[in-house]
């Protein structure tokens, strides 16, 4: 059975076998110079031959100007449409985030804050054109528009100051969630609209050892809002995949997302999560992207380490589908580019779908 890559990628996500496992990886920009410096080429997806290609809405025609909610506008601070700050950190591509509601103590503030308009039809119209140009080369399409909750909304107040807002001031916090879960729900409905195959959502929750709230915490902020956004979705296509991104630790609210209407789970970090046991509870439910640690085998295993875990990887995870097999974050500096190729290598060596 030949199947085109989108039909791969699409029998795997619904957890059944197709001929392949299919496959995904992303570059830092330093990683995707050094990429286009040994191959001559512009675009990994291509080159690699991957299943999916990804898709964004259009840039923005506001202009606004967000000085006004920075204590000091230093020179090189870079502002986003959403009016988070960036300086440029120490090391590579990395940035340092500053909040421009850090001093905000009413609800008023944030119901006036000059908020992107992400959920604008204008930003959305060329693309069920694109979407159809990439299916009809037989690829499967990820639709990236506003993705986040919980993260947007600490970008925007400090991570801190949310914490405490959760506590003390649960009504700022609330008009702030309330207000970006529009935003995101309307962003992911257009995409749908334009019948992209999955939607990225997603929010870090986990970290090493645990998460970073309770899971009551969680329970109460973020699962209502996540349900109201992966509901609208369904309701607008319900053939689109919901792929949820965290991070770290998040075993305990597994079950919450299945129940919400997440189907792909991202990036099941080795390092944190074991893949095979969490295959082996959810993968009914569940089809996982990623498992191929980022933190440990990317960086510091030879190419025969990185071939023998993708092969058993695809082996245990993969068996019977549900597997699309990645990096677990996007590809650093610190990685050899022999272990970037030895991952395609082995994919292709080991990648049909066991019995």
């Amino acid at each position: 059975m030949s199947l085109t890559p989108r039909q791969r990628a699409l029998r795997a996500l619904s957890l059944k076998k197709p001929d392949r496992v299919p496959k995904w990886m992303s570059f830092t920009p330093p990683m995707l110079d050094g990429f286009k410096e040994k191959t001559g080429a512009e675009d990994p997806a291509s080159y690699f031959e991957m299943e999916f290609r990804e898709v964004t809405p259009d840039s923005t025609k506001k202009e606004t100007d967000f000085r006004k909610y920075f204590a000091s506008y230093p020179k090189n601070l870079d502002i986003d449409e959403w009016g988070v700050g960036y300086v440029k950190g120490s090391l590579y591509h990395f940035k340092k985030r500053v909040p421009p509601m850090e001093k905000f103590t009413k609800t008023e503030q944030v119901e006036d804050y000059p908020f992107p308009d992400l959920d604008a039809p204008y930003r959305y119209k060329r693309l069920k054109e694109k979407v159809r140009r990439i299916h009809g080369k037989g690829l499967a399409v990820m639709g990236w528009g506003s993705p986040s909750i919980f993260e947007q909304s600490w970008y925007l107040r400090g991570m801190d100051k949310l914490f405490f807002d959760f506590i003390e001031n649960p009504r700022l916090a609330e008009a702030l969630l309330d207000r970006i879960t529009h935003i995101v729900t309307e962003s992911n409905v257009h995409l749908a609209q334009a019948e992209v195959d999955v939607i990225v959502l997603g929010d870090d929750i986990g970290m090493q050892n645990q998460m970073l709230m309770s899971p009551d915490m969680w329970r109460r902020w973020l699962k209502p809002r996540l349900s109201k956004v992966i509901h609208r979705v369904k309701q607008a296509r319900p053939s689109t995949y919901i792929y949820y991104h965290s991070d770290g630790v998040i075993d305990p609210i597994i079950p919450d997302l299945i129940e919400v209407g997440v189907q792909i789970l991202n990036p099941i970090q080795p390092e944190c999560m074991n893949p095979y046991q969490l295959k082996k509870k959810h993968g009914k439910n569940l089809a996982f992207w990623g498992c191929v640690g980022t933190q440990t085998t990317f960086p510091f295993g030879t190419p025969k380490e990185v071939k023998s875990t993708v092969r058993e990887i695809i082996h245990k995870v993969g068996r019977g589908g549900g597997l699309v097999i990645a990096p677990t974050h996007v590809i650093e500096p610190d990685v050899p580019w022999e272990n970037i190729l030895a991952f395609f290598e082995a994919v292709e060596e080991y990648g049909k779908y066991p019995g």
